[in-house]
């Protein structure tokens, strides 16, 4: 790959939505593609539409919980090779598929994990900014909103 002059013309985007990331795995890969040559890499996580063909609700606890093991792989990643998080919002699963977790269910799945990535972590003061922002008396993290 060094040889090919590939690692000069892109970078790899590492993808996974789930809660329970591999670290460990996601750190290891990272230095592979540093050892090709690839200088910098990409996250995608998403805030919706990745937990299933079917699902009409966000269940934002899941989508915070893989945001906060993106940045527990950012922190043991040098800092110079990270670069960027692609927070993606998914529609549905192939073209042939009906549409899952539509926008305005997502919205409040969408500012916890902006917030969070945003300021490193979540906590209860991001908690209440984010119910202050969207006007809601009792953002719901480990259920489905009502």
């Amino acid at each position: 790959l060094p040889e090919s002059g590939v690692p000069q013309l892109v970078q790899p985007m590492i993808w996974d939505y789930s809660a329970d990331l591999d670290v460990e795995g996601k750190v290891q890969l990272i230095e592979k593609y540093r050892r090709c040559g690839f200088s910098k890499v990409w996250f995608a996580s998403a805030f919706k539409g990745a937990t299933g063909v079917n699902q009409s609700l966000t269940f934002i606890g899941h989508h915070l919980k893989n945001q906060l093991q993106w940045l527990e792989v950012a922190s043991r990643t040098p800092p110079d090779v990270l670069e960027g998080i692609a927070l993606t919002g998914w529609q549905r699963y192939d073209h042939f598929s009906v549409l899952c977790e539509l926008l305005p269910v997502a919205i409040p799945s969408l500012a916890v994990c902006l917030q969070a990535l945003k300021n490193g972590g979540y906590s209860e003061q991001i908690k209440e900014n984010v119910e202050k922002l969207l006007g809601m008396s009792n953002l719901e993290i480990d259920t489905f909103m009502r």
